[in-house]
């Protein structure tokens, strides 16, 4: 990668990536009144970032508050939750955390070198 090019080949994997956490996620929990011209985006082939993104913040939110409630079950005493079933779970949080502020980083850097170019 030579500077001032933009590897368009890393952006494409990008897109590719958050096209499937898009498609992970539930339509069933979307309001079709409120979302309808999101709705009519999507479905034209378009890919709106933001809902992406806020998605993708979203799951990574469940997951942590799902761990922390795993494991307060586990210090409580409950017998249904394992140490192995908790740790396990902070773990996952744990690295979803990590990828989050990694894809922050990479978006930084991105617009970082889009704002330095010259026009």
């Amino acid at each position: 990668m030579s500077i001032g090019a933009i590897d368009t080949g890393r952006i494409e994997a990008m897109m590719a990536q958050l096209q499937a956490a898009a498609a992970r996620t539930s339509p069933a929990n979307a309001n079709p009144l409120s979302d309808g011209a999101l709705q009519t985006k999507q479905a034209a082939g378009a890919v709106d970032f933001q809902s992406v993104l806020k998605t993708s913040l979203d799951q990574v939110n469940q997951v942590q508050l799902q761990s922390q409630h795993l494991a307060q079950r586990f210090e409580m005493g409950d017998s249904t939750v394992s140490l192995s079933d908790a740790m396990i779970s902070l773990q996952k949080s744990s690295i979803a955390l990590q990828q989050t502020v990694q894809v922050r980083n990479k978006l930084v850097s991105a617009y970082q070198e889009i704002m330095s170019m010259g026009v």
